[in-house]
């Protein structure tokens, strides 16, 4: 459906798109059978919608179990440089676009700072489209009165910055790690294994990759600092993280492609990280146990021997 927009001009695709959206007839329909979970904040980002190697289930399943006040969409929701090279937009994307848009029109305040591999939408920074409110950052303030900035972060990416072209170099690098990805976790669930991610396992392995991603934690922290706030929430990286730079929190929410992260905040202003693949299997196991614990209280009971 979204593709059928893409190509006429972009303030009339965003509407056209809001106003589709509210016809969709979802392909995985919603959960209406299941408690969600209900949070003050939820920020997600870096989606990648328009790519193989978004978790479009695991979303999905996200979406279908929480709840919040407020919805913070922190960049890369949709894949504007892999579409603009092979276009790809499966049903379960059209979902999770038709799931975004029917929270805010339930009441949720969402706002989306579009990021590197969006950034064909920041142009339309301070409009709202099918509720949701564009912005170039934005700042939050949780349940117990500190301040945050919340940002995609690419700002601070010297990669990004000084050498563009090596970022779209990369980013074809990573989209075929991301599908060797893809192969690894189909074998995985042939034999019922869970999700597990290949690129983050290497990020942590290689030297080089580790020392960027320190760098750039600091240096958001620091810009933080700068600008008189209590912390920063970013994507870009794809590494969910918290760390503390001198007094300044750094949150990082991770993504929907390698770990499948959110961050959220409590009604008391509490914060976490969740891993959603980690909170699937907490909830088969769960459910598995309680189904054991029923059959023992419903077998019939044992003759005593004679």
């Amino acid at each position: 459906m979204f593709g059928n927009y893409l190509d006429g001009n972009i303030g009339n695709t965003l509407d056209g798109v809001a106003t589709a959206y509210e016809r969709h007839i979802p392909a995985i329909p919603e959960r209406r059978d299941v408690g969600r979970r209900k949070y003050r904040t939820i920020w997600i980002s870096d989606i990648h919608l328009g790519t193989k190697g978004c978790n479009a289930d695991l979303l999905i399943d996200f979406l279908d179990r929480v709840d919040s006040e407020t919805m913070y969409l922190v960049g890369d929701i949709i894949d504007g440089w892999r579409l603009k090279k092979k276009f790809y937009w499966p049903s379960a994307h059209n979902d999770i676009v038709w799931r975004i848009l029917k929270r805010a029109k339930r009441g949720t305040r969402i706002i989306y700072i579009p990021g590197n591999h969006d950034e064909m939408f920041r142009q339309f920074t301070g409009l709202n489209f099918g509720g949701i409110e564009i912005r170039r950052a934005a700042f939050h303030d949780t349940a117990d009165g500190r301040r945050l900035m919340v940002l995609h972060g690419d700002e601070f990416d010297a990669v990004m910055l000084s050498h563009r072209w090596l970022a779209f170099f990369g980013d074809t690098l990573y989209h075929l790690m991301m599908g060797l990805n893809n192969g690894v976790n189909a074998v995985r669930r042939a034999f019922d294994l869970p999700y597990w991610s290949l690129s983050k396992m290497a990020k942590h392995k290689v030297k080089n990759a580790v020392e960027f991603i320190g760098k750039y934690e600091e240096t958001v922290a620091r810009a933080a600092s700068e600008r008189g706030v209590d912390g920063v929430v970013c994507g870009h990286i794809h590494t969910a993280e918290h760390r503390m730079f001198d007094g300044i929190e750094y949150w990082n929410d991770g993504d929907w492609v390698e770990g499948c992260n959110a961050l959220v905040e409590h009604f008391d202003g509490s914060m976490e990280i969740l891993n959603w693949p980690e909170e699937i299997a907490k909830r088969e196991a769960d459910e598995a146990a309680t189904c054991v614990n029923a059959a023992r209280v419903n077998a019939p009971p044992v003759p005593e021997a004679a």
